[in-house]
């Protein structure tokens, strides 16, 4: 049975396979280019409303481990911060991200 692949975007050097762009904890590193999870490829999606959507669905979901892994490492993130790095797409204030870390702990 073929596999089935991922999305693709097309980028200014040409097509990206998001798949492989994919990271879990503990570290939450991106497996292809070892940058923080959610890396450059995802940051640099081009953003619209659909996507945003799409995003907040997907990304919410990796808040709570992420937060238990990431939090209290040294010199990790804060929780704020964890939920800055993975709401990159949405207009979050400081204090909105720190009631979200606190809802998602």
């Amino acid at each position: 049975m073929a596999r089935e692949r991922g999305p693709v975007v097309r980028r200014a050097r040409g097509p990206v396979a998001l798949e492989l762009h994919c990271a879990a904890g503990p570290a939450w590193l991106c497996e292809a280019d070892g940058e923080p999870f959610p890396c450059s490829v995802w940051r640099s999606l081009p953003m619209d409303d659909h996507l945003r959507g799409v995003l907040l669905a997907v990304f919410t979901l990796f808040l709570r481990p992420a937060i238990r892994d990431l939090r209290g490492q040294p010199d990790g993130p804060t929780p704020p911060e964890i939920v800055e790095r993975f709401l990159w797409f949405l207009p979050i204030s400081d204090e909105e991200a720190r009631a979200t870390a606190l809802r998602y702990r």
